[in-house]
């Protein structure tokens, strides 16, 4: 009898545990479709408008801002749909996004000082050069809000990406993924969502060979930024982290290497250095300055 009591106990905690490995299988898979799907719905609100003009025409500006504005508006409810509850327990919605008051300002501080730091080199290069002075400028403020292109690379683009790739796709990766896992994963989707730019570059008479390795380029420096967006997410627990650092990336653009050969001997010297300072400082302060406690996260405080 306690053979069979002991026999019948075995199965049932083998049974038990193999039922929680396929609920938690699906529940991964789900959250992995999630996202997946995300990454689709987001490139192709970009495309459901049928047009010839090209991506910087105002008109097709403005269709795309509604269209993805419209992305940005159902991604929370989609994620929200797949959170398991335990997830919710940990955190509401609200701070599952990223959108919450403590250590606010101090989230959008720390990411832009640290980003800063990154540019170090391109920032000397904008000093010796003096292109600076036009931030000083209110005609160049109100003229690049006039200008829908600048809005779309500086607001709208960081906006609604940092939003769909970040605050609605982190909580569900972290569902089934380490933090630290989730934080390169992630990224990847942010990066395949760039390739959709192949089109764009043909259009504008790339052939398909040339397009191909600019938009892998692209898939690997927007696949890092992706990462360290990421991990601004999960450290500060602030969806403005990751904004500012977008934001900030975006109007600074890739690093010209080429024009550093145009300034003179010491200032090349000064920037090549700065370049190496800048990462070097990057690397160093990264963790330390992104401590959850200094912005009160207690959501993702494990990493």
């Amino acid at each position: 009898m306690e053979d069979t009591g002991f026999v019948a106990y075995r199965f049932y905690t083998c049974f038990s545990a193999l039922s929680k490995l396929i609920l938690d299988y699906n529940a991964c898979a789900s959250s992995i479709f999630a996202c997946v799907f995300l990454t689709f719905a987001y490139v192709a609100s970009l495309y459901v408008w049928r047009t010839q003009l090209s991506r910087d025409h105002p008109s097709t500006i403005k269709r795309r801002f509604f269209s993805v504005a419209c992305i940005m508006f159902l991604a929370p409810f989609f994620m929200l749909f797949f959170l398991k509850e335990e997830t919710l327990n940990k955190g509401d919605v609200y701070q599952q996004l990223g959108l919450r008051l403590p250590g606010l300002i101090a989230a959008s501080v720390t990411s832009l000082l640290l980003t800063a730091v990154l540019f170090l080199g391109p920032l000397t290069m904008q000093f010796l050069s003096g292109t600076w002075k036009i931030y000083i400028e209110p005609m160049y403020w109100v003229s690049s809000w006039q200008d829908l292109t600048w809005v779309r690379n500086h607001f709208m683009a960081p906006l609604s990406e940092e939003w769909v790739f970040r605050a609605c796709m982190m909580p569900l990766l972290l569902q089934c993924l380490e933090p630290f896992t989730a934080v390169f994963v992630g990224p990847l989707l942010f990066g395949i969502a760039h390739f959709h730019h192949i089109f764009e570059q043909m259009k504008a008479g790339f052939d398909l060979k040339t397009a191909l390795i600019i938009s892998t380029f692209q898939f690997a420096y927007t696949s890092l930024f992706g990462a360290y967006s990421a991990y601004l997410f999960l450290r500060t627990g602030h969806f403005v982290a990751p904004l500012a650092a977008h934001m900030f990336c975006n109007h600074m653009g890739f690093p010209n290497f080429g024009e550093i050969r145009f300034y003179p001997s010491l200032q090349r010297l000064a920037i090549m250095s700065n370049f190496v300072l800048g990462l070097t400082l990057w690397c160093f302060l990264l963790t330390p300055m992104t401590n959850p406690y200094i912005f009160d996260n207690r959501l993702h405080w494990q990493i």
